[in-house]
C-alpha cells in the first residue's frame, strides 16, 4: 500500500547509528518484497531478529487436489466447515492455482504461537468475529466486514474477542495492491476512487516487548510449515517507517459506483494482484434508466473464473443462496442470473446485498476440502422449472 506510515522512534536518517539511552545499538531490519525494488519498511529492534534457539520438524500443509481441470459451475456451503480451536488447523484451502489459494477458516480461540507466511500476501475477509491482529508494526483492530491485508513476511498473532469467527482467506503469491486505475502517478487515490486513504486503517498502538525466552513462530514456505523457536520476542520493535505493513479496510467503506444502465463488475473492484482481482458488492441504488434491467446480463468471461462469496442480504441474481456460500463459475462457458431473477429485478430501486468476488485469471483447481462442502448438481440450477 503506497502510503507512508511511521510509529515509535526512528533515527533522522536511514542506516546510521541509533542507540538507546544506555548506549546500546538498535538493530535495523529492512523488510520488503521483490528484491529491493518494491514496497519496504525499516524496522528497529531491541535485539537481532536472527536469533533462532531451535527448529522443529517441518510438515506439509499442501492442499489435496481433487479436480485439476473442470468446466463445471459449482457451489459450496462455506458455513459447513466445522469450527476448530487452532487457527492454522482451521484454515481449509478450497481452490488453488499458481497465483493464489482461496480458503475458509473458523477458528474459536486466539493463537498461542506466531505465524508468518513467507510465500504469500494474505487478504483475510472477516465474515464473523472481531479482535485484533498483533504485529511488530503495531495493533490492527478488526470487526465484521473488514478486509485484513497482511503482506508476506509479516509475523503476526490474532487475538479473537470470542469463539464465533468465520474468515475468507486469499493467499496471493504476488503482492496485493489497490487498483492502479484508482491511483495517480504518485500513488494517491483519485477522486473517482470508491474509497480513499481515510478509509485505510493502519497499525497503531506500537507495543515494544523486551522479552527473552522461547517464542514459537510457524513459518509457511512452499506448502510447508517450518516451526521455529526464537530467542527474543518478535515484537521487540521500538519504531519503524515505510510503505510495507498490514492494514484493514472495511467493505462498508466501499462507496459503490452506479449508472443509468447496468455496469460491469470492474466498478466493484477493490484489490488487484498479478493473477486476480477482488471486488466488493455492497448495498447500493440500482440503475436508474426507466427501462433498466438491474440484474446482470448473461456473460462469458472466457479468460477468468469467477468465485463469489455471499456475505449477507438477498443476492438478486441467485436463488436459494445462503450466507457463507460460494459459487465457482469457470471461464469458458456462460453464466448469468438464475431463472426469474431478471424479471424479478425490473423496477427494483436498490439492493442490500453484500458479497466478495474473486476473479482469477487462470483456472482454479478444486481441493478435497471443497468437495466436502459441495452443493450437488448446482450446474442444473439454471434449467427452467419444467425441464
Amino acid at each position: 500500500m503506497p502510503i507512508y506510515h511511521s510509529l515509535g522512534h526512528i533515527p533522522h536518517k536511514r542506516h546510521i547509528v541509533f542507540r538507546n539511552t544506555e548506549g546500546k545499538l538498535y538493530q535495523e531490519e529492512l523488510v520488503g518484497t521483490q528484491g529491493f525494488s518494491s514496497l519496504s519498511s525499516l524496522v528497529y529492534h531491541l535485539h537481532p531478529p536472527t536469533c533462532v534457539r531451535q527448529k522443529g520438524k517441518p510438515y506439509s500443509v499442501r492442499p489435496e487436489i481433487a479436480i485439476e481441470n473442470s468446466l463445471n459451475a459449482m457451489s459450496f456451503k462455506g458455513f459447513d466447515i466445522k469450527p476448530c480451536n487452532d487457527y492454522m488447523e482451521s484454515r481449509k484451502t478450497l481452490f488453488v492455482n499458481s497465483a493464489l489459494h482461496i480458503g475458509l477458516a473458523a477458528p474459536t480461540t486466539s493463537t498461542p504461537y506466531f505465524f508468518k507466511n513467507a510465500d504469500a500476501d494474505e487478504l483475510i475477509f472477516v465474515h464473523r468475529g472481531s479482535g485484533r491482529v498483533q504485529t511488530m508494526y503495531g495493533q490492527l483492530p478488526f470487526a465484521y466486514g473488514d478486509y485484513i491485508l497482511i503482506p508476506r513476511g509479516t509475523v503476526y498473532k490474532i487475538v479473537f474477542d470470542d469463539a464465533d469467527n468465520r474468515l475468507l482467506i486469499v493467499e496471493s503469491f504476488d503482492p496485493v495492491y489497490t487498483p492502479k486505475r484508482y491511483r495517480n502517478e504518485f500513488g494517491q487515490l483519485l477522486e473517482h476512487s470508491p474509497f480513499c486513504e481515510r478509509d485505510i486503517k493502519r497499525p497503531r498502538d506500537l507495543v515494544t516487548i523486551d522479552e527473552k525466552g522461547e517464542f514459537d513462530v510457524l513459518i509457511k514456505k512452499k506448502g510447508t510449515i517450518f516451526p521455529y523457536v526464537y530467542l527474543y520476542h518478535p515484537f521487540d520493535v521500538v519504531g519503524w517507517d515505510g510503505h510495507h505493513y498490514p492494514y484493514t479496510f472495511s467493505i462498508f467503506d466501499f462507496e459503490p459506483l452506479t449508472g443509468r444502465i447496468h455496469m460491469p463488475p470492474p466498478i466493484h473492484q477493490t484489490f488487484e494482484s498479478a493473477g486476480f482481482v477482488v471486488c466488493s458488492f455492497v448495498p447500493r441504488l440500482y440503475d436508474y434508466h426507466p427501462d433498466a434491467i438491474p440484474a446482470p446480463y448473461h456473460h462469458s468471461n472466457i479468460d477468468s473464473d469467477e468465485i463469489l462469496y455471499y456475505v449477507d442480504g438477498d443476492f438478486m441474481s441467485r436463488n436459494n443462496i445462503q450466507k457463507g456460500q460460494l459459487t465457482l463459475h469457470p471461464g469458458g462457458i456462460p453464466h448469468g442470473p438464475h431463472p426469474g431473477a431478471i424479471e424479478r429485478s425490473i423496477g427494483k430501486k436498490e439492493t442490500q446485498e453484500l458479497a466478495v468476488m474473486i476473479d482469477p485469471f487462470a483456472p482454479m483447481m478444486i481441493t478435497e476440502e471443497a468437495l466436502r462442502l459441495e452443493v450437488k448438481d448446482y450446474y442444473r440450477s439454471w434449467l427452467p422449472h419444467e425441464a
